[in-house]
Formats: structure tokens, sequence, C-alpha cells
């Protein structure tokens, strides 16, 4: 029977892929005919390939799906790109919700790669591109810098306790304090590197002096959201993003009564939650239209995290938009219908 399209399902962990190879026929019907797992490094990724080859029909190109998952991916994905095939990398919330829609009794990577295939027979899925380059190199910045802010917050934490006790230790305290001061050199070298690259590129430039005419944004925050999103390459609109970030609300719910308390769902990118934390502290103290929004949800619930949270969802959407229109930041710029009908 004709083969109307081919997909491989990538289900992609630290070591190992687990894949499924599915064909929809010309009756409509699809079918999942054949699985295994490869070591997920360049040898493996030559078996793969070798492996695709050998089973797929050759009259029809394969299209390669797996969801965005952190860095894991990123080693295949180059290596198919660099070899011309067909690759489509989609928002792990995309998948899951569609996971949902199937009647699966059991959830394993063998059932994962089934499910990304599937997926992938049923929508037109557009193909991925490598990643800018100035914006891939800013992201690895952003989370050096991330890493080293995490770690000196742990050492002054271990310095205010050994301060506290009764006799503290000397040398301890001496060390404590020279790890501080190395790591405040480095978080400033890595901080200055991440100017300079943003600087460097005209077109990025521009765009980040836009973004950072919002409240609490400034130039670190603009190059995070960017850098984590590649230019919003995978974006559709507002709901997409906070979904990918993990500020999406989630809720429990039967019939009319709410069985449990609604939260985000964290399930997202936790660089760019971290990254709108301190932007949204900022924006409420700085802009009456943030701080209107942080009384009235205090008010209304009582839990100041909440509309904080709140407040990093709508500034994240915020970046979105006005990257988007590439208009600064306008303190009535949600009155204006046209402009948010286009990003919704």
């Amino acid at each position: 029977m004709k083969i109307l399209r081919q997909v491989l399902g990538i289900d992609v962990a630290l070591k190992e892929l687990v894949v499924s190879l599915a064909r929809l026929r010309e009756d409509l019907v699809q079918e999942v005919y054949a699985s295994k797992t490869f070591a997920n490094n360049q040898k493996g990724f030559i078996s793969l390939v070798s492996w695709v080859n050998k089973l797929a029909d050759p009259g029809h190109r394969v299209q390669f799906v797996m969801e965005a998952t952190g860095v894991y991916h990123e080693a295949l994905a180059y290596f198919l790109s660099e070899r011309s095939y067909d690759l489509s990398i989609v928002l792990p919330n995309k998948i899951s919700n569609y996971f949902r829609t199937l009647d699966v009794k059991t959830i394993n990577d063998f059932t994962s790669a089934e499910a990304i295939a599937r997926f992938g027979l049923e929508r037109k899925l557009d193909l991925w591109k490598k990643p800018d380059a100035t914006l891939k190199k800013l992201k690895q910045l952003c989370r050096e810098r991330d890493q080293i802010v995490g770690e000196r917050t742990l050492v002054k934490n271990q310095l205010h306790a050994e301060l506290s006790e009764a006799e503290p230790n000397s040398s301890s305290v001496l060390r404590l304090k020279k790890r501080i001061q190395f790591l405040n050199i480095q978080e400033k070298e890595v901080r200055q590197e991440i100017e300079t690259i943003a600087r460097s590129n005209n077109q990025l430039s521009k765009t980040i002096d836009t973004i950072t005419t919002i409240p609490g944004v400034g130039l670190l925050t603009a190059a995070t959201v960017l850098a984590e999103t590649n230019g919003f390459e995978l974006i559709r609109n507002k709901r997409q993003l906070a979904s990918y970030a993990g500020l999406d609300i989630r809720e429990k719910q039967s019939g009319t009564s709410v069985k449990g308390k609604a939260t985000i769902s964290k399930r997202g990118n936790r660089y760019l939650r971290k990254a709108m934390y301190l932007p949204a502290l900022a924006a409420k103290r700085t802009d009456p239209r943030f701080k209107s929004v942080f009384i009235r949800i205090v008010e209304k619930h009582g839990i100041k995290m909440k509309a904080v949270v709140a407040i990093q969802r709508k500034l994240l959407e915020m970046i979105y938009t006005i990257f988007k229109t590439e208009t600064p930041y306008q303190k009535d710029y949600q009155n204006d219908p046209k402009k948010e009908k286009q990003l919704t």
C-alpha cells in the first residue's frame, strides 16, 4: 500500500535515544513498525541513521521528530542538520498534551517515542534550523553566569552560618571569603562578555534596547530570554511561551468543584522563570501598572508569591509582544487590540 509520510519519533535521554519508526498509509492508518535504542553519542547517531535507511521506504524522506529536552538533544540535532535530514524539534508541553489524548496504559521511553512519532505523522511541523551562533553563545554564557551566582549564594550562606557560630573557625572564614571574591571576579567577567557579544551585533543590540524599555528588564534579562528561546524561534503565541517557561496555570478540577489549588506547572524552562523573578520584583516597585497588579492579586488571594509569579508571566509575555512588534514599552500598549490579536 502507498506510503504518504514517514516519521522517526525520538525520546532523548542523557545516555540513550529510544526511537520509533512510523508511517502513514494512503488509507490514513498509522503504523509504528520498528523501535530500537541507540547510544546518545556520535557512534550511536551513525548507527541510528543506518538503521533508519535500512528500514524506511526509500521513496519518501523520513522526518526526524524530537522534544527540546534541555541540552541532551542538541548533539543529535546538529548531526542530523549537518547531513541535511528533515528534523523538527517540538516543545515538550505539546508532546505531553498530545500524549494525554492517547489511550496509553503504560508510560515508558518506548511509548513516549511512539507518541512523538504519531504526533509527527498528524501535524505539519516546521523544520528545525541551527540556532543563531550569537544567541547560542549568549545562552551558554547566561547559563554559566547563573551557575556562578548560584554557587556564590551557597558560599555566602556557608559564611553566614560559620560566622553565626559561637567560635567561628578563622581559617574557614578566610577560605570562604576568598571563594566569594573569586566568584565575584568570574561573574563580572562573564557579565562583561555577555554585554560585549550582545552589543557586537547591531540588530541584536537594537532589539535588546527595545526590550529593556520594559520596567525592571535589563540587558541580562533580555539576553537570557532571547537566548533561551533562540529569538522565539519555536514560539507562536503568548500562551505557548508561558507554557514553555513553566509559568502556565495548572488546576485540578472535577465537575464544578475544584479539587486542588491552581499553581504554575514548573514543567518548562527554569532559566526563563529565574530570569523573570528579579525583574518582577523591580517592576512591582517602580511601575504603577505592575504595582496595582501586585496589590490586586494579594488582596484577592493573600499570597504575595502568586502576585509575583503573575508579574513574571506578564513581563515575559510583554517581552514577546515588544519583540514581535518592535515597539518600545508603553504603559497602555495592551489597549491596542490590533497588536494583541496578532500575537494570541
